[in-house]
């Protein structure tokens, strides 16, 4: 049920980079032809057949279509400008500074463009894997859609295994900041992926962070589950105060979503003259059953007070289990990183809560003590939320196969499964 409002808006038409994935291909040397050879080395990619193909020439993109793991693609590309924005480089990625002072004198690009298909993460990992194929020597990756900039060291880790990268690599999550404290929320890169882009208003420099985990886990949810959601009439429950209370949140329309704001500071019509006016999306929330029964919203700065210092947010079980393959391919650098003294390592392993579904697991954190083979002693760094007898400072021995995720803290880096091109970039 939304409020009565003379307010008419329309939502504008997609954006070329939001109908299709675009991204800039960076050389390292830009005296190199990366047409020589082109379709041969994208023909070597596994599962990869190329169906059609044109050169590119000054009056059309060059042009492929393939078929990969039995699903067609179309790939376009041509030669572009590049120019170096500091602020496409997010601090999630790590490039080495040598490389930020090549980019900023780097002039030229290959623009490759493609539609994604149902899986995006998929999609999105093979636009990577032809990228590279393109162009082996790469600096770098401009991510048009999603406006950051990709290592070069990361998107030859990204596409060296068969698990696809994380959701979080698909798009980005920006804060627009006021006068007053003031923080607009919005993504970019999921309209490519056939979803919508999400946005929170009337954030805050306090809250900010929570709602980038809520903006971050519902665009994961709809990464995964796209075909399972019908907004505004479904809520998704996503996470859990530290009273308790559940977070279920859904999301609407920014045409029909602002009609719920007076006096808007940030994301009001003024802020969407040049952009954000196409297929994007506000998030609310439902704060009970009754309420998503009748479809009543409510705004998610609600829960200011209530996100306590450790909210908890939910992943999907694809997520889950995207992560937890990652977690053990790559647990080598941890059984290394271990030998370090100065090293501080924590684990996350999924254990088994008191309800009767034996798949219902509680993801927790240890700190590791030792590894013996495929055992880890580990201790208890949190209290459980629902899991009896199990208390913070306990130790106790578990299974390498048992483990969700973990993170190294080296004396400079945070390293994690998704991010151990780090230590192949130092190294």
């Amino acid at each position: 049920m939304f409020k009565k409002s003379n307010l008419s808006l329309t939502e504008a038409p997609l954006g070329y980079w939001e109908e299709k994935s675009y991204m800039l291909a960076i050389p390292e040397d830009e005296e190199k032809n990366p047409m020589i050879g082109l379709f041969e080395r994208v023909e070597k990619i596994p599962d990869l057949e190329i169906l059609a193909k044109r050169d590119l020439s000054e009056s059309a993109d060059g042009y492929i279509k393939v078929r990969y793991q039995e699903e067609e693609f179309e790939i376009g590309f041509f030669p572009t400008r590049f120019t170096f924005e500091p602020y496409y480089i997010l601090p999630t990625y790590f490039f080495k500074k040598e490389d930020v002072e090549k980019l900023k004198e780097a002039k030229m690009a290959l623009t490759i463009y493609m539609g994604f298909n149902e899986d995006a993460k998929k999609s999105f990992q093979l636009q990577l894997k032809i990228i590279h194929a393109i162009m082996p020597e790469l600096l770098g990756v401009m991510d048009e859609s999603a406006e950051k900039l990709l290592p070069a060291s990361w998107v030859k880790m990204a596409i060296s295994t068969d698990i696809y990268p994380s959701a979080n690599d698909l798009y980005t999550v920006q804060a627009v900041s006021g006068k007053n404290g003031e923080v607009w929320l919005h993504t970019h890169g999921l309209c490519r992926c056939g979803l919508t882009e999400l946005e929170i208003l009337e954030s805050d420099t306090e809250n900010y962070n929570n709602h980038y985990n809520l903006i971050a886990t519902f665009a994961s949810y709809l990464l995964d589950k796209k075909n399972e959601t019908h907004f505004p009439e479904q809520g998704i429950y996503i996470g859990m105060l530290n009273n308790g209370q559940p977070v279920v949140a859904t999301c609407v329309s920014w045409t029909k979503g602002l009609q719920e704001y007076k006096k808007l500071k940030l994301g009001n019509m003024e802020d969407r003259k040049e952009g954000h006016n196409s297929r994007t999306s506000i998030i609310f929330i439902y704060k009970s059953e009754e309420d998503e029964q009748k479809q009543i919203l409510s705004k998610v700065s609600i829960y200011n007070d209530l996100w306590g210092e450790n909210p908890l947010f939910f992943l999907s079980t694809e997520e889950t289990a995207r992560m937890k393959a990652l977690a053990i391919e790559r647990f080598s650098y941890v059984r290394e990183a271990l030998k370090d003294k100065e090293n501080q390592i924590i684990v996350k392993i999924g254990l088994q809560t008191g309800g009767n579904d034996p798949e219902q697991l509680e993801h927790i954190w240890f700190e590791l003590l030792e590894i013996k083979e495929d055992k880890l002693k580990c201790k208890l760094i949190q209290e459980p939320y629902d899991i009896e007898n199990m208390h913070e400072g306990d130790e106790a021995w578990y299974n390498v196969s048992e483990i969700t995720d973990w993170i190294i803290y080296e004396p400079e880096f945070q390293i994690n499964p998704g991010n151990v091109y780090i230590l192949e970039s130092k190294g």
